[in-house]
């Protein structure tokens, strides 16, 4: 009885210092202003930003990859596309600055294609390989057309220490046309051509002869190889129609071709900064307008013949050093 009793009065005691707080708070709320919640509900008016719409773009209802139709009546073809195409649309970063890029290497790409009649749509997979930059690839795949070392030797390109073909355009976008051509004297067909410049000849070899096809569009692939041709088809619609994908680029903001004069090379050259110097440049300038240069010197005990190209005087700006 006792330690019931003893209980009781604590309990009581804590209920009454629990009220004379809880008065005062409640006294001291019904002072505050009220206001209304916040409607989650959205204005018809509203917008974000203002005419700002989402949507699916529309694909061309006929479409040919270097003259060759692509079967979008087929409802996984299309899908496949479609993906890519909505990538690009809406990868708008990324879209902008290859298409102001274009501006400068497209120039320089499509009478190399030509000369080697090699279908002029292949400048499209230059763009998908490397966005028009010289990038290396985590394979060490190197340039505009992503040439491993080993098959850039094989298409005639030089790679050594000193001098790196696969960062010529030029150069490159040769070796590129020797394997296209290749290719399509083995497959008798640009698409296929196309996505074994991904996979490689032995990898479709394989896979045409283990499904029992002829088709790049009946071929199941991997991820890489199944997207490809359909992120090269995606690079031409929206290059080819940028405005009515909502990539509005003036001509003032596209980038300039490179305005050049060559001259050549057939001796060692002990400092290309020097050599630079010489002509008024600086080492940047000169590796800018030649990034096959890979040393800051050249040996050339072969005395083989380089050429150099130089830009046009007024055509860029030389940055002054410090005095």
């Amino acid at each position: 009885m006792t330690k019931f009793y003893s209980n009781s009065r604590i309990y009581k005691s804590v209920f009454l210092i629990l009220l004379l707080i809880a008065i005062p708070l409640i006294v001291f709320q019904s002072f505050l202003p009220q206001t209304e919640p916040e409607s989650t509900e959205v204005k018809s008016d509203s917008t974000f930003p203002q005419n700002y719409r989402i949507i699916t773009p529309k694909i061309p209802a006929k479409l040919e990859f270097c003259g060759e139709d692509v079967p979008i009546e087929n409802f996984d073809v299309y899908e496949r596309l479609e993906r890519e195409f909505i990538v690009n649309t809406y990868w708008h970063s990324l879209t902008i600055l290859t298409l102001k890029r274009a501006n400068r290497w497209f120039s320089v790409i499509e009478p190399i294609l030509a000369k080697n009649n090699i279908p002029d749509d292949f400048k499209y997979l230059c763009v998908t390989e490397s966005t028009l930059l010289n990038l290396t690839s985590p394979k060490n795949a190197v340039g505009f057309w992503q040439f491993i070392k080993s098959a850039a030797k094989e298409f005639g390109l030089e790679v050594n220490k000193e001098i790196d073909e696969r960062y010529s355009v030029e150069k490159s976008t040769e070796a590129a046309c020797k394997y296209l051509q290749q290719a399509y004297d083995k497959y008798g067909n640009w698409t296929l051509a196309a996505a074994s410049y991904n996979m490689g000849m032995n990898g479709i070899d394989e896979q045409l002869e283990r499904q029992k096809t002829n088709n790049y569009y009946n071929l199941v692939l991997g991820e890489e190889t199944s997207r490809y041709v359909f992120r090269i088809l995606a690079a031409k619609i929206m290059m080819n129609n940028p405005k009515v994908y909502g990539f509005d680029i003036s001509e003032e903001e596209m980038y300039k071709p490179f305005q050049t004069y060559e001259i050549t090379v057939d001796s060692s050259v002990a400092s290309w900064a020097d050599f630079a110097k010489s002509y008024g440049l600086n080492y940047k300038i000169l590796k800018l307008y030649n990034p096959w240069l890979r040393e800051s010197y050249l040996t050339n005990r072969s005395k083989k013949t380089y050429v150099i190209k130089l830009p046009i005087e007024g055509s860029i700006k030389v940055i002054s050093d410090f005095d």
